[in-house]
């Protein structure tokens, strides 16, 4: 199936239903969809864009980005979708390397193209109203050749953890299977309601919390401005969403400032909190009929996916029964390659590989059966554009690609992610060390916004960063418990972040194995630098 084919399924099946709508904005259905496609569709004919061609998208999520999708690829040419989070950089490295002949702006990112000379680009076309900024347009529109399965449909440029930016070409077919194949995990149908809050030009929402659902005839709703509380609140309570896809970021936010901040304000409802197993899970529980009800009511699936979930945070979700499912993927895989749905989600582990796709670890450990994870399917990218050396290093002999993650399975056949195999940090006797473990234990620490854990001369040493509010508190509150005895106060904050690193070292140390134990801590000002889907980019701390 072509992208073409499902939209023109879609439209007719589903043609009064609502498609896509901004929050706040008029709805429009999948018959208004269509029209608005057409329109565009000619707007991009007569630009002379041909099959094959790439026409670029630079904008944040809203109905005119899904329009301008679906135009470009119907007509056969090449989508080039680019976080709005690129730096301007960024931005011309893309359109030079992908030679793209078009740009949808929007108008708060146009300030990083308007400099630009790009010779290949003739015409730059406001995103909001398909406003002609820049190019002439033809008077007469040649018939496009239709688009076949294996036509590369977008190319999608990563900014990953190891700092080079790629660009993966992915088809219709790898793109529209992709999503099927989700079904296999958690259905969708004509009642459900996504909200998007993840960037559209990330394979993730893309596919999953875009395409999906409008094979399936569900309703899409964006936000006008970026998510924040005082945002996103409102529009849960307007729409009432059953779909929402997010990075472990977001949820991991919503329990420390507002669960675990509330359960350790004061003293004896802390000491209950972290050590009486049943208060715990009460709280939890009363904390996660409130938090549904925040989310709308009727949320049914929170899809987390791009990062490893803390922990503790995943915990939180379980014993709140709040409906979370992990997913696990890569943008060179469309990206979902295995998951659950809410009822089945297992304990810091992903789920089943998704039917239809092989997955093998490559050369496990004896002890621990974690090795590098190998994917195989129909949802496999067509390779890196213009980088055949490139796109031949990340495919075995027999075709499966390398994804570079390190995991393993349970005896229930679940997947489980360790880490990346580039982060993985070799003892001195030979032990594997995964880094993200001692992260996630750190990051439970008080006081602790996040941290990063590298080797430096065969110590591990780790990196954090501070929540100063938070910090602040509990330095506070020591001052105001003990005799003071330091009159110089930046000697005595001194002395207390010297103890406080101390006790997280021991914290640290008293929970991990001999050889993942950490040496020292060192405290950074700011927060790290993270790619779109919130990871930190690793490379740049070494």
């Amino acid at each position: 199936m072509t992208l073409k084919d499902l939209f023109e399924r879609s439209c007719a099946q589903y043609s009064e239903r609502v498609a896509i709508s901004f929050v706040n904005g008029t709805p429009l259905t999948y018959s208004d969809v269509k029209k608005e496609v057409a329109k565009t569709t000619d707007l991009i004919l007569r630009m002379n864009i041909r099959k094959g061609d790439r026409v670029a998208i630079l904008s944040g999520n809203m109905p005119n980005w899904c329009i301008t999708y679906f135009a470009i690829t119907c007509t056969g040419a090449i989508a080039v979708p680019i976080l709005p989070d690129f730096t301007a950089d960024e931005v011309k490295s893309i359109l030079l390397h992908s030679g793209s002949k078009a740009i949808f702006v929007s108008e708060k990112l146009l300030p990083k193209i308007e400099m630009m000379q790009i010779d290949a680009i003739t015409h730059q076309i406001a995103i909001e109203d398909f406003s002609i900024i820049s190019g002439n347009l033809a008077d007469k529109i040649f018939t496009p050749e239709l688009p076949a399965e294996n036509d590369t449909a977008a190319i999608i440029y990563t900014s990953g953890t190891t700092g080079r930016s790629k660009g993966v070409m992915l088809s219709h077919r790898n793109l529209t299977v992709d999503a099927e194949m989700c079904l296999c995990l958690q259905d969708v149908n004509l009642n459900d309601v996504f909200l998007s809050i993840l960037p559209l030009s990330h394979t993730y929402e893309k596919t999953i919390s875009f395409i999906l659902p409008f094979m399936m005839g569900a309703s899409i709703y964006y936000l006008e401005k970026p998510p924040t509380a005082s945002v996103l609140i409102p529009a849960l309570k307007k729409i009432r969403p059953t779909t929402i896809l997010s990075v472990p970021l977001v949820i991991e936010k919503i329990y420390r400032n507002q669960v675990q901040a509330k359960f350790t304000r004061s003293k004896p409802v802390r000491l209950l909190y972290e050590n009486v197993t049943p208060f715990r899970k009460t709280m939890h529980y009363l904390a996660g009929v409130k938090l549904r009800k925040t989310f709308g009511g009727r949320l049914r699936f929170f899809g987390v996916g791009g990062a490893k979930l803390d922990a503790v945070v995943e915990r939180f979700l379980r014993e709140a029964r709040f409906p979370y499912a992990i997913g696990y993927g890569l943008t060179e895989t469309a990206p979902m390659v295995a998951g659950a749905n809410p009822s089945k989600t297992c304990f810091q582990g992903v789920g089943k590989v998704m039917t239809g796709i092989e997955v093998r670890i490559d050369e496990p450990n004896p002890n621990t059966g974690v090795g590098e994870i190998l994917v195989k399917g129909e949802n496999v990218m067509q390779g890196y554009y213009r980088d055949p050396e490139m796109t031949r290093s990340v495919f075995t002999d027999d075709g499966f690609f390398k994804t570079g993650d390190l995991g393993c399975f349970d005896n229930k056949n679940r997947l489980y992610i360790k880490g990346r195999l580039k982060s993985m940090i070799l003892g001195a006797s030979g032990e594997n060390i995964y880094p993200e473990d001692i992260e996630s234990i750190i990051n439970n620490v008080r006081g602790v916004l996040e941290s990063l854990v590298l080797e430096q001369k065969g110590k591990l040493v780790a990196m954090v960063c501070l929540n100063r509010e938070e910090f602040e508190k509990h330095y506070q509150q020591m001052r105001s418990n003990t005799i003071q005895y330091i009159s110089d106060k930046k000697d005595e904050w001194n002395d207390y972040l010297d103890v406080y690193v101390e006790e997280l070292i021991e914290y640290v140390n008293n929970r991990v194995n001999r050889f993942s134990q950490i040496h020292s801590v060192i405290v950074v000002p700011v927060p790290f630098e993270k790619t779109p889907t919130q990871k930190i980019k690793r490379y740049l701390y070494h």
